[in-house]
């Protein structure tokens, strides 16, 4: 079992970025590392709704989806010290970005959409991307958010060619920067 990593880090963090960026394989790993908790806020609107979130989004629609997932995302937050995974489309509200931004050490995990598409390409549970062109969707999805990540992330890794235990080390180490608070 491996020790949990010294940090000065403050949490809740929060992972953002687009569907298939790592925000959940990333977010255990860190939350083990970190001796925290693990959240997936995906997992606890399903919890909440009874369904899937591709049937929510069938069923009521993606405002209320929305909804939901910004009352959930503000319990997490508030609850405290975790690791917490967000939907990809958890920063299109306002109030859910500040709230990121103010109240989480957020990091956004920017992966390039030729990289996504690699590997969401036969993924058939995410809603948004259930679209005849869906790799054009992802593109889409990509410049739309980008700035939108950037303006709630306390720090941005870029993926692009890190392994998976590199990508959790450079957010670790990121997290450990103590200049990142002043």
């Amino acid at each position: 079992m491996r020790e949990p990593a010294l940090t000065t880090q403050r949490l809740p963090v929060s992972l953002i970025g687009l569907p298939g960026s790592g925000k959940s394989t990333v977010g255990k790993e860190l939350a083990l590392r970190l001796g925290a908790l693990f959240v997936d806020c995906d997992k606890v609107i399903e919890q909440r709704a009874g369904c899937s979130i591709a049937r929510l989004f069938e069923h009521d629609g993606e405002p209320a989806f929305r909804e939901l997932e910004a009352e959930v995302l503000a319990s997490l937050v508030n609850d405290g010290s975790a690791v917490i995974a967000t939907g990809g489309g958890a920063i299109l509200r306002p109030d859910s970005r500040e709230l990121l931004r103010t109240a989480t050490t957020c990091v956004y995990l920017n992966a390039s959409p030729d990289l996504l598409w690699s590997r969401l390409r036969r993924d058939r549970k995410r809603p948004l991307l259930q679209v005849e062109d869906a790799e054009t969707r992802l593109r889409e999805l990509s410049a739309q958010r980008d700035p939108l990540y950037r303006e709630a992330a306390t720090i941005v890794i870029d993926t692009q060619g890190l392994s998976f235990n590199g990508l959790v080390e450079a957010v670790l180490e990121r997290l450990n920067t103590p200049a990142m608070y002043s």
